[in-house]
């Protein structure tokens, strides 16, 4: 999976506003997390009728829909190389969760 890394930090795609979610709408295309087009589309300002353009020319065919609507809030996160995380959603708004992020009881 492509990927675009930076100084020891990979770019990680989501979506922080409510509405709709990126990655949780489109769970069997985890790819659209990194995928480095979207990542300079993003970085660079593109309008959202580009990015979302551009997303179903790359993921939704006859097999699989992609769903779209989280681009209008795309967002890059950048998180160190072998990081583990997670993205949970409410309401469709994502937050990316490391592993460092959590708080463990022990019994």
């Amino acid at each position: 999976m492509a990927k675009v890394i930076e100084d020891g930090l990979v770019a990680v795609l989501y979506s922080p506003g409510f509405g709709a979610g990126w990655y949780t709408w489109n769970y069997s295309t985890p790819e659209c997390l990194f995928d480095p087009e979207i990542v300079e589309l993003v970085r660079s300002g593109a309008d959202t009728a580009e990015i979302e353009e551009l997303a179903r020319s790359k993921w939704d065919n006859g097999d699989d829909y992609f769903y779209p609507g989280g681009a209008d809030n795309l967002t890059v996160m950048w998180l160190p190389e072998g990081s583990r995380f997670r993205i949970e959603e409410y309401d469709g708004s994502e937050n990316i969760v490391t592993e460092n992020d959590q708080e463990w009881l022990t019994v």
